[in-house]
């Protein structure tokens, strides 16, 4: 048994809140006790002080790239994983953009096989429609049997509005998620930058805000005479936002995820650094950035995911209208959670584990995002006050317009299942 002194325990699932002891047997949390606590030392294996350290249950994020199968110099399901531990992450929900596509069941098992050499829980999405291009609705029904956790084409938008009904349907009829990427490529001259001042200041056309404001607009009116779960994935602009805060009063079923950058960063960034900043959809104004904050806080935008777009140096290192769009986030977004929402005001540190392990978990109907006795023993332990320097990345990718600054949230453990998962190094 390992047993947990001293932490200071967050649980958004039920409010629980203060300081408790917890002790993990069989990858199970066994019992959560009062601080002080003593227990028969002779039945635990190893029992860690963690100083008042908060104590969360894992992360949870339900939308990253690992690339694998067909992209692997990029990164692969073993150091995705292994950045998904180092960021807190216990559970992830894979992408289905790869190459195969997740569109079959070798693709999707094979996934699924891979995962569970890692320590941390694999999950991933299966597409919506063949090889996404978005003619031809994939055998939802047997992916689902397999073990999808809910359909995406996430990269290319799904332009058939009948298609989408019937993706809508059926994925309704299976209790899984659809969750699109909204932005209308006849409307984008070059993608991954906003076609505002960072547009202009590279001479480019740049993605306007419409071209997610449209695609927004038209899947949240098919979605609320449907009974399906619809996340509307990275939202961007505030114009997006506030459709969904209104389609959100008149149907359940409507979701929406934020990324760090989003809420962290604005098109001035990729001025700054380049192709490291650019993005799909791209990073857009102040005024868009507070709009996904006060989405963040007032419940419209439902969870934090962190669209974790590995890609090489070679690939970034090209102009900026060739190089591909995206950045690695799983190891730095707890940090901008804490430094951006939380110690600005925006978010209680409750509010903020919500976004990133209850709330994405519930979603997509997964045994993760809570600290309970006889729950999972998945939890993340870190320090919200103490600081690092983002200069080194277990991922495989290191294409983030992140390094070199200091921030707030150092991770000292990451449990999945019951197993010390990641460790901080002592410094």
């Amino acid at each position: 048994m390992l047993y947990l002194q001293n932490g200071y325990l967050i649980d958004p699932r039920s409010g629980m809140e203060g300081y408790r002891d917890i002790l993990i047997k069989d990858g199970k949390i066994a019992r959560i006790l009062p601080q002080g606590t003593p227990v028969d030392e002779c039945t635990v294996e190893r029992t860690i002080d963690l100083n008042g350290q908060c104590v969360a249950p894992g992360l949870v994020d339900v939308h990253v790239h690992f690339r694998d199968p067909g992209f692997t110099y990029k990164e692969d399901i073993h150091t995705g994983a292994e950045a998904a531990a180092r960021g807190g992450f216990t559970s992830v929900v894979l992408m289905a953009n790869t190459n195969p596509a997740v569109d079959n069941r070798q693709t999707l098992s094979y996934v699924l096989k891979k995962g569970l050499e890692t320590g941390i829980h694999i999950h991933t999405c299966a597409n919506v429609t063949k090889g996404m291009k978005g003619q031809e609705l994939t055998d939802m029904e047997e992916l689902s049997s397999l073990g999808a956790a809910g359909f995406t084409d996430d990269g290319i938008p799904l332009l058939d509005e009948t298609l989408l009904r019937q993706a809508l349907r059926r994925a309704a009829a299976l209790d899984r998620p659809v969750s699109l990427h909204e932005e209308n490529p006849a409307l984008i001259r070059n993608n991954g930058v906003n076609a505002g001042r960072a547009a202009e200041y590279f001479g480019i056309g740049g993605s306007p805000r419409e071209a997610e404001i449209s695609m927004v607009e038209r899947d949240l009116k098919i979605a609320v005479t449907e009974e399906a779960d619809l996340s509307i994935q990275h939202i961007s602009t505030r114009e997006a936002v506030e459709l969904v805060r209104q389609a959100k009063r008149l149907s359940s079923h409507i979701y929406a995820e934020a990324t760090p950058h989003h809420f962290t960063l604005t098109e001035d960034a990729v001025i700054r650094h380049g192709t490291l900043a650019k993005m799909n959809p791209p990073l857009r104004e102040e005024k868009d950035r507070l709009a996904i904050i006060e989405g963040l806080r007032d419940g419209t935008i439902d969870m934090i995911a962190t669209d974790h777009a590995p890609h090489s140096t070679e690939e970034k290192g090209r102009p900026l209208t060739e190089a591909p769009s995206g950045i690695i986030g799983l190891e730095t977004a707890l940090s901008l959670g804490i430094r951006e929402l939380v110690q600005k005001g925006y978010l209680s540190m409750a509010e903020l584990v919500r976004r990133m392990s209850c709330a994405p978990a519930e979603l997509y109907r997964l045994d993760a995002g809570y600290i309970a006795e006889g729950g999972p023993a998945d939890l993340v332990v870190f320090d919200p006050d103490r600081e690092w320097v983002v200069k080194e990345f277990a991922s495989r990718a290191v294409n983030s317009p992140f390094v070199g600054e200091t921030m707030p949230g150092v991770i000292a453990y990451t449990i999945c299942g019951g197993g010390i998962v990641y460790q901080r190094k002592q410094v």
